[in-house]
């Protein structure tokens, strides 16, 4: 009777173990080996961002601020030391202003890295910059005709050849965007005789990977007037915005389109290249 009970034991083992090893033969995909891999999107180019403070050589902060080398030494080391941006991650954002006051008015810099970092594996850091600049770019409202300029040589001096009839509308916008929109000629800070069109808010070429030019002028008839250009690049996953302003002592003073405008694309530039080192 034992040895019965013993020989219904061992059948009943051997039938389980001979289940299991059909079973594990039944279903290869399962093993770890098989697992179909996907490949994570590339990471941007740049992991961590300079410091914005230290970012702009002290020629371009002298040429930037005027008026600033006539001040004790001790005053010019302040305002060319300048002030960080309160951030609350410098490996994603970090930023710096300085400021002058001249008796001829005041100019201000205002500059802001931003890394993006694109949190989707199969969405690459720099597809993710590319849509968080688009953003930028559609909020500028840029006209319908801020295109490059075609000619190589074209600059912001004036000269490409602007639409026929184009009127001068740079700088027409205030610094929040809500100003009146300027006449034609020498109101909107344009020097005489340049053509209008070629100062206006564009896309601009071979500045990183892409980039456009703002250039907002405060409302007529307010107590003093300001002009604010920006000019916004990214390259690769790091996007740079430099907003370049300027206030004469004098209220009925506009200030200079053309200058402001060929001083920030300078700086932004040289920032451009600083990336490439």
């Amino acid at each position: 009777m034992a040895y019965a009970t013993g020989a219904v034991l061992i059948a009943a083992l051997a039938a389980g173990c001979t289940s299991d090893t059909g079973g594990g033969e039944a279903a290869p995909d399962g093993k770890p080996g098989n697992t179909p891999t996907i490949s994570a999107a590339p990471p941007g180019k740049y992991r961590t961002l300079p410091d914005a403070c230290r970012a702009v050589p002290l020629a371009t902060l002298k040429d930037l601020l005027p008026g600033t080398a006539d001040l004790p030494e001790a005053q010019q080391d302040k305002v060319f030391e300048g002030s960080a941006t309160v951030t609350y991650d410098t490996d994603r954002r970090i930023g710096c202003r300085w400021k002058s006051d001249a008796p001829e008015g005041t100019r201000s810099i205002h500059l802001d890295f931003e890394r993006v970092v694109s949190y989707d594996t199969a969405v690459s850091d720099d597809d993710r910059a590319r849509e968080v600049y688009a953003k930028k770019e559609t909020a500028a409202d840029l006209p319908d005709t801020a295109l490059p300029p075609e000619t190589p040589d074209a600059s912001p001096s004036g000269s490409g050849s602007p639409d026929a009839g184009t009127e001068s509308t740079d700088g027409a916008e205030s610094a929040d965007g809500a100003a009146d929109k300027d006449a034609a000629g020498d109101t909107d800070g344009t020097t005489p005789g340049s053509p209008a069109g070629s100062l206006q808010p564009r896309l601009l070429d071979k500045l990183g990977d892409s980039a456009f030019l703002d250039d907002a002028l405060s409302r007529a008839g307010a107590p003093a007037r300001h002009r604010t250009v920006s000019v916004v690049f990214r390259t690769s996953n790091v996007i740079v915005t430099v907003e370049y302003t300027a206030q004469p002592a004098m209220p009925t003073e506009v200030p200079d389109s053309q200058e402001l405008q060929e001083k920030a694309q300078a700086m932004a530039r040289q920032l451009v290249e600083s990336f490439n080192d």
